[in-house]
This record gives C-alpha cells, structure tokens and sequence, in this order.
C-alpha cells in the first residue's frame, strides 16, 4: 500500500520559536511515518516554504493538484492550516470532480506534540485515506466532513469546522486554475455606496456578491444599476446568501427581483468559497 502526503503547512505542523510559533520540516512527515501501518510506503511532497494558510492561493492549489495527478490511485492526506482550509477544500472538490481520487484534508488548532487536537486529527485523517471509496474530505475532531462546503465557524475551538450541503460536483470546463483572473468575494451592506462596488467590479474579471437572506438586495437604483453595468461588460457575478445555511430562493421577496434583473448567476446552496472556486472552474 502506498501513501501520498502533501504538507502545505499551517498550525499542525509548527513549534514554538523567538518569534512564536513557526513551520518546521519534518514533524508531520515524521508523525505520520510513526502511524503507518505495516506493509505501506509513504510518499511525500512539502512546501517549499511551508506555508500559513493565510497565504495560500491559486497556484498553490494548481501545485496540490499536480501532485495527485502525478500519483495516481494513490490515497491523498493534505496538511494545511485551518484559516483558508474551506477555499481549499472546494478547490479540490471541485477540480477533481470526477476523477474518482480519495483525498483527506487534516489541520488542527493546536501544534503536534502540544496536547491539543493535532494527533487526533492526523489518525483520523490517515484511518480515512486508507478506507475504501472516493471522495474528498476534511478529518477534524473527530468527524470527517465533505469538504465541497466547509464553513470556518469558530477561531478558536477544536471543533472549528461545519460542512454546508452543496450540489453535486460535475467536472468543471477547467482542471486547473489561472491565477491571472481576476476574482473575489463581495457583500452587500446597508448602505453600501454605489460608487465602491462600481470600483471594486472595475478591477475584476468576476465576483461572488453575498447577498441577504435567501436572495434579496436594497432597493438602491445606483447599486442595481452597477451590478447590471458589471454584467453587461462580462463579468460574472454569482450570489449566494449571507446566512451560512439554507441557500438562495430567488422569487420568494419582492426585494429581490431588481436584483435578480440585473443578470446576476444564482449560486444556490453554494459557499462564498464554493462559489468562488466555481467562477475560477467555470
């Protein structure tokens, strides 16, 4: 039997120096090696630097991908740091939809070997790659959670992480992500000024717009008409609601209707993460 392991970084994998807690090579390799089963070989990639999640992006992501596409049939554990975990787990949900590969994300709060959570959470994320089936999750206090819809919920407590039900991931138009386009994630505000969200879709190739409730949006003729401009010239815009459950229902207030007027993308139950991976994918 044999293991990849892909060790991007992040908490699990730091110990204390001058400066606080920092990255150091080979304690997770080296704790995972302690916990394999007789009979199987571990493979493994690290990052070159270790990273704190707050730095990954897409070319982060093209490199875990190239990875597992390069070993392929082998069972995959990801370590990575909790802060962007969720954008990373849609990534590969999504990117790999399709290619029937078991890959299990793990992190932790608290770094091995410091009484926390880390070494939970690592047997549990090696017990999982090496169960049967397909599919792409996250191994965390105890639970193992689809990773399509991962929500950051808490930022401290060991069990940080909820899972929100997303669609059936279909292959996407692209394997692989262009770091070049121009994305992100936007939230309407009462009282909002026009004039910055025109800005901000200025600069932009596209954008996930958060909006209220199941699919509302202010009655501000300005706003409306700069979504409506920002679709117009191309960009793709997707909303999703700003209540971490229950998705968008567009039709149900008559809020919504001039916001669903302007040609903006229904994202449904879809994660400002997931939705985000879905206009790179796309």
């Amino acid at each position: 039997m044999r293991l990849l392991l892909i060790h991007t970084g992040g908490t699990i994998g730091m110990a204390p120096g001058p400066g606080g807690l920092a990255p150091i090579r080979g304690l997770v390799e080296g704790a995972l090696a302690e916990r394999l089963p007789a009979a199987t070989t571990l493979e493994t990639h690290v990052f070159a630097p270790l990273l704190d999640s707050a730095n990954v992006g897409p070319h982060h992501w093209n490199e875990m991908l190239s990875v597992i596409r390069q070993h392929p049939g082998l069972p995959v554990i990801i370590t990575h740091g909790t802060d962007t975990m969720a954008f990373t787990g849609a990534a590969l949900s999504q990117a790999l939809a399709g290619e029937e590969r078991r890959v299990i994300l793990c992190g932790s709060m608290v770094p091995l070997g410091e009484g926390g959570d880390a070494e939970g959470n690592l047997d549990l994320a090696l017990a999982a790659a090496l169960a049967p089936g397909a599919g792409i999750h996250l191994a965390f206090a105890g639970r193992l959670l689809p990773a399509a819809g991962l929500v950051k919920h808490d930022s401290h407590a060991a069990d940080s992480f909820r899972a929100q039900p997303q669609a059936q991931a279909v292959a996407p138009r692209r394997s692989s992500f262009d770091a070049a386009r121009r994305l992100a994630i936007l939230t309407l505000s009462p009282g909002m000024p026009a004039p910055l969200l025109s800005a901000a879709l200025s600069v932009l190739d596209g954008a996930v717009l958060r909006v209220f409730g199941s699919g509302t949006a202010m009655e501000d003729a300005a706003i409306l008409a700069a979504l409506g401009e920002g679709v117009a010239a191309g960009k793709r815009l997707r909303a999703v609601s700003q209540c971490e459950a229950g998705g968008l229902a567009p039709g149900t207030y008559a809020a919504g209707a001039g916001l669903w007027s302007t040609g903006v993308e229904n994202g449904g139950l879809e994660t400002p993460e997931a939705a985000l991976i879905h206009l790179w994918l796309n």
